[in-house]
């Protein structure tokens, strides 16, 4: 898998586009109308049309960022806020305890997904589901979902969910299994808040605590310890 991204100009996020699109030509629409009629609910038109578009290339936005990997350093996959971690039993795809880490995306932060720790990806399953508030416990399980297994070199196995919320009706991952993936590359996008779980082996050592602001890519979530061969 070539890296998404890596040194391009467009700003803006791989599967954005049609809707950046639609939103430039709809207030391009809306401008040309309030220049050629003069009335006051074309110009208000105009007006709305700007702050829609406004805020879609907001959304949208996928700043660069210099990732500093290091052995076993696992990155935060998204920006938000850390609003819970728990010791449970991953059943579904890991078959192992492990420690979940949620991060509830607000509609305001960077939607872009990045992979926490390099590896290959072994599992890339979209599940549907409802749509229920992102920063409530059960959206883990009853939310669709797309959850992405990336088998690590010598630290076990990890777990990524993009988890849609009442909002964020679409997640979108680039990924196939058998891709190689590195530390801090763009792996996927949900549009609109939303929430995204990661599943970390349980002797994890965590470097965060809930309440936490993270940045995908950036804020250090734990150190990994190597598996005995």
């Amino acid at each position: 898998m070539k890296e998404y991204g890596r040194d391009r100009k467009w700003p803006f996020a791989e599967g954005g586009g049609v809707t950046i699109l639609l939103a430039t030509a709809g207030w391009g629409t809306a401008v040309f109308l309030a220049r050629k009629l003069s009335h006051p609910l074309t110009r208000l038109l105009a007006w709305l049309a700007t702050a829609v578009w406004l805020l879609i290339l907001y959304f949208f936005r996928d700043p660069q960022r210099d990732i500093a990997s290091q052995p076993g350093l696992v990155l935060s996959p998204a920006d938000g806020e850390v609003v819970e971690i728990a010791h449970e039993a991953e059943n579904n795809y890991l078959h192992q305890p492990c420690i979940r880490i949620s991060i509830f995306l607000s509609i305001t932060n960077v939607h872009i997904q990045r992979v926490p720790i390099g590896g290959t990806v072994t599992q890339v399953t979209h599940r549907p589901g409802q749509f229920l508030q992102a920063f409530r416990p059960e959206a883990s399980d009853v939310n669709e979902f797309i959850a992405m297994m990336v088998e690590t070199e010598g630290y076990g196995r990890i777990l990524v969910k993009q988890i849609a919320g009442i909002l964020a009706r679409r997640c979108v991952n680039y990924c196939q299994p058998g891709d190689q993936v590195a530390t801090g590359q763009r792996f996927g996008l949900i549009r609109f808040s939303s929430r995204v779980d990661l599943f970390l082996p349980p002797n994890a050592q965590l470097l965060l605590q809930v309440g936490d602001k993270v940045h995908a890519g950036l804020t250090p979530m734990a150190q990994l310890k190597q598996q005995e061969t």
